[in-house]
C-alpha cells in the first residue's frame, strides 16, 4: 500500500512547471527580500478571504507573535487559549512575557468552548495581572464559534486572535477565515491547506493602524525610512521564493478544497458507523479547510500500531495537552482541570488527507481502520 498522507508529492508533480516558471522570475530579477512576487501574494490573499489586508511573514509562529505585540501584550498581562493545541499558539505569549490562561475545548469540534472560556474569566484573579486578550484556533481545518467569541471578547474588553494554521480558505456562516476577529494568522507550513516549501505565514486585519504597525514590526519596527526604527519589532519577511511557491499553488486552491471535502465526506460515510469521526460543517456556504480529518478511537496506540502494520499511516494531533506539558504546567490547573482536552489527547488520530486522493486510496485506508479496530479490539481483551 502507498497512501499518500498530504498530498505534497503529487501536487508538486501536477505544478512542477508552474512553480519553476515563478522560481525562475525571480531568480532573473534578483529581489529576493520583499520582492515584487510578495506585493502580489499579499493582494491575492487578500481577495481571496474577503480581507482589507494580507501582511506576509516569516512563519505563522511570528504572525502570533506579531499580532499579540499589536495589541501591547507584555509582561503581567494574560492572554486566554485552548490547551488542545500546537505549542505555538501558548509559546509566544510567554515570549512576550505574558502568561497564557488554558480553556478547554469542545469534544466534537475541538475549538475553544465559549462557556468553559466565560467560566475561566470570571475565575480570572486580577491582582494577578489583567486579561488582556484570546486566541481562539480552528483545529484541524474547522472555523471555532467566531460570532460567539468576538461577542464574548467584546463584553469583556479583550483582543480577538484567530489562529488559523490549520484553516485558511475555510468558511462559516459569518464570514471567510481572515474576516472573523480583530486579527486571523494564518501558517503556510508545507504540509498545511495552503503550504510553501519552506516556513511561511501571514496576519489578514481590517483595520489600517494595525496593518501599518503590523508592517512595520516585520521589518525590525521599520519607519517610513529605511534605517528608521520607530518601535521594537522582529526579523520576519517572507522570502520571494516562498512568495512565488505560494502564488503558484494559490491557482488550484480552490479545487484542492473542494477534493479535500470530497474525501472528509467520503470517509464520513465509510467510517461513520465504526469510529467518531469529525462533523462535516453543513449550510450557508460553511466548509471546512480539512487540514486533519481526526477520529477518535479507544485504545489509540494498539490501533495507531495496528493501522502502521496494515501500510496506513496516521498521525497524533496531540499526545498532551498545554496545561499538562513540561513548559506549561505552572501555568495550569494540573491533571483533571481541563477534562475535555485531556480527554481528546488520549482517542484522536488523524488519517490521510491528500486532496490528490483516488477511490483505491479511500478504500485502502477504510479497510485498514477496520483491521485495525479489530486488531486493536484484540490486543485490549488480551492485556
Amino acid at each position: 500500500m502507498n497512501v499518500e498522507f498530504t498530498g505534497l508529492r503529487p501536487q508538486g508533480d501536477r505544478l512542477r512547471s508552474q512553480i519553476l516558471a515563478r522560481i525562475e522570475t525571480a531568480l532573473a530579477h534578483g529581489k529576493f527580500i520583499m520582492g515584487p512576487e510578495v506585493r502580489e501574494l499579499e493582494q491575492q490573499l487578500a481577495a481571496f478571504c474577503g480581507a482589507k489586508h494580507a501582511i506576509s511573514v516569516a512563519n505563522g509562529t511570528d504572525a502570533l507573535q506579531i499580532s499579540l505585540m499589536c495589541a501591547g501584550i507584555g509582561p503581567g498581562d494574560h492572554v486566554l487559549v485552548p490547551s488542545f493545541t500546537y505549542t505555538a499558539t501558548a509559546e509566544v505569549i510567554l515570549v512576550l512575557g505574558a502568561s497564557p490562561v488554558f480553556v478547554d475545548v469542545e469534544p466534537e469540534t475541538f475549538n475553544l468552548d465559549c462557556a468553559d472560556l466565560e467560566r475561566q474569566i470570571n475565575a480570572h484573579d486580577p491582582d494577578k495581572g489583567p486579561l488582556k486578550a484570546v486566541i481562539g484556533v480552528d483545529l484541524f481545518g474547522t472555523p471555532a464559534r467566531w460570532a460567539q467569541l468576538k461577542a464574548i471578547a467584546e463584553r469583556h474588553g479583550l483582543f480577538l486572535v484567530a489562529d488559523a494554521a490549520q484553516s485558511f480558505g475555510a468558511r462559516s456562516a459569518d464570514g471567510s477565515v481572515g474576516t472573523l476577529a480583530h486579527v486571523t494568522t494564518a501558517s503556510f507550513f508545507p504540509a498545511k491547506p495552503l503550504g510553501c516549501y519552506g516556513d511561511g505565514g501571514a496576519i489578514f486585519t481590517d483595520d489600517d493602524e494595525l496593518a501599518e504597525t503590523m508592517r512595520s514590526i516585520r521589518v525590525h519596527g521599520q519607519g517610513s525610512e529605511k534605517y528608521e526604527t520607530v518601535r521594537v519589532g522582529v526579523n520576519s519577511r517572507l522570502d520571494t521564493i516562498q512568495a512565488a511557491v505560494l502564488l503558484a499553488k494559490l491557482k488550484v486552491f480552490e479545487e484542492e478544497l473542494a477534493n479535500r471535502t470530497a474525501l472528509a465526506k467520503a470517509y464520513d460515510r465509510a467510517l461513520g458507523s465504526v469510529v467518531e469521526t469529525p462533523p462535516i460543517p453543513a449550510g450557508n456556504g460553511t466548509r471546512s479547510a480539512w487540514a486533519q480529518y481526526t477520529i477518535k478511537v479507544d485504545n489509540r496506540d494498539a490501533f495507531k500500531t495496528a493501522l502502521a502494520e496494515a501500510g496506513v499511516p496516521s498521525a497524533v494531533y496531540y499526545p498532551l495537552p498545554m496545561h499538562l506539558q513540561p513548559a506549561y504546567e505552572a501555568f495550569g490547573g494540573g491533571r483533571g482541570s481541563l477534562p475535555v482536552s485531556e480527554a481528546l489527547s488520549e482517542r484522536v488520530i488523524s488519517l490521510p488527507m491528500n486532496p490528490y486522493w483516488t477511490n483505491d486510496d479511500l478504500n485502502a485506508v477504510c479497510e485498514g481502520v477496520r483491521a485495525a479496530l479489530s486488531e486493536s479490539s484484540h490486543w485490549k481483551q488480551a492485556s
